[in-house]
């Protein structure tokens, strides 16, 4: 009977371990969230996010309500679960400028709002080669190259 019991702890700790280990991607599906530096209304809030910032889900709180989430910067902090989807993916630009464009390539020209600035949101809408395309919070479109963006 005891075997039985460390059998089930050891089955049930590795299961524990192997889904807090696995990160998950999710995007802010509400057009402002707080991130907080702890599971809970009464922790600080450490920084506000838009609509569409990519997040990487790396824990949860007991309560499975609120998720530990790691940013485009690589920082930690905490979101309520109801303010994120993993139903599309998402892409924030990590470079100080990135210009937007009308195309899939450098031949395009940009669009009216480019060039965008660092931590500006996107809902990935498509892909071409190295490219991708992107829709911000108001709907407008463009295309930006991968490696200026931090997809999730």
């Amino acid at each position: 009977m005891k075997t039985r019991f460390v059998i089930f702890s050891t089955a049930v700790i590795l299961t524990v371990v192997v889904l807090a280990s696995s990160a998950a991607a999710l995007c802010v599906g509400v057009s402002k969230a707080n991130l907080r530096s702890g599971p809970g209304k009464n922790h600080e809030v450490a920084w506000q996010v838009h609509m569409y910032m990519p997040l990487e889900k790396v824990g949860e709180s007991t309560d499975r309500k609120w998720y530990a989430v790691r940013d485009c910067d690589g920082d930690t902090y905490w979101i309520h679960g109801s303010l994120v989807t993993n139903r599309y993916r998402c892409a924030v630009v990590k470079v100080e400028k990135a210009h937007v464009r009308k195309g899939p390539g450098t031949r395009y020209s940009t669009v009216k709002d480019s060039p965008a600035l660092r931590y500006y949101t996107y809902r990935v809408i498509s892909s071409a080669g190295n490219w991708l395309r992107l829709r911000d919070e108001w709907g407008d479109t463009g295309w930006i190259r991968k490696d200026l963006l931090w997809i999730k």
